[in-house]
């Protein structure tokens, strides 16, 4: 935990180790501290009835043509990359708290869809996606026979 034999500074803190076993603490603590942010990204609102579902995604500052929306079987997959933000000619960050590059988010429906009739819009910054219920997955009325 401290630093020996650097010029007799042997009083000071190895500050690695010390930030490695605070950040194990947290996680043991807090678990999911620390999970990658792209895990989550894009935050969405999901939500259906018999027929459809409909599925939100917040995904600001990314160009409609740089996300990708696939679906299979059951599986909903948004897909993309945020760029880099271009600076102007001897410009340089100060602050860069945005990230940027590829994500993926990958979610299970509670059931199958008609991919050929999936719709997708995009606007200020939310995409919207509307998957329509396979019709063989719908839910059928059973009529009762009597005598």
């Amino acid at each position: 935990m401290w630093m020996t034999g650097l010029r007799g500074l042997d009083w000071m803190p190895d500050i690695w180790q010390e930030f490695d076993r605070m950040q194990r603490e947290a996680g043991r603590l807090f678990p999911g501290i620390g999970t990658n942010y792209y895990e989550n990204f894009p935050a969405i609102n999901l939500w259906m009835n018999e027929n459809n579902i409909v599925v939100t995604a917040e995904i600001p500052g990314i160009d409609p043509a740089d996300i990708d929306i696939s679906v299979e079987g059951d599986i909903l997959q948004i897909s993309g990359s945020r760029k880099l933000d271009e600076l102007d000619e001897g410009a340089k960050f100060l602050r860069q708290e945005r990230s940027q590059g590829g994500f993926r988010r990958k979610v299970r429906l509670p059931f199958r869809v008609e991919s050929d009739k999936v719709e997708a819009q995009y606007e200020k910054g939310v995409l919207k996606i509307n998957l329509p219920r396979l019709e063989d997955d719908k839910p059928k009325k059973i009529s009762i026979k009597s005598e």
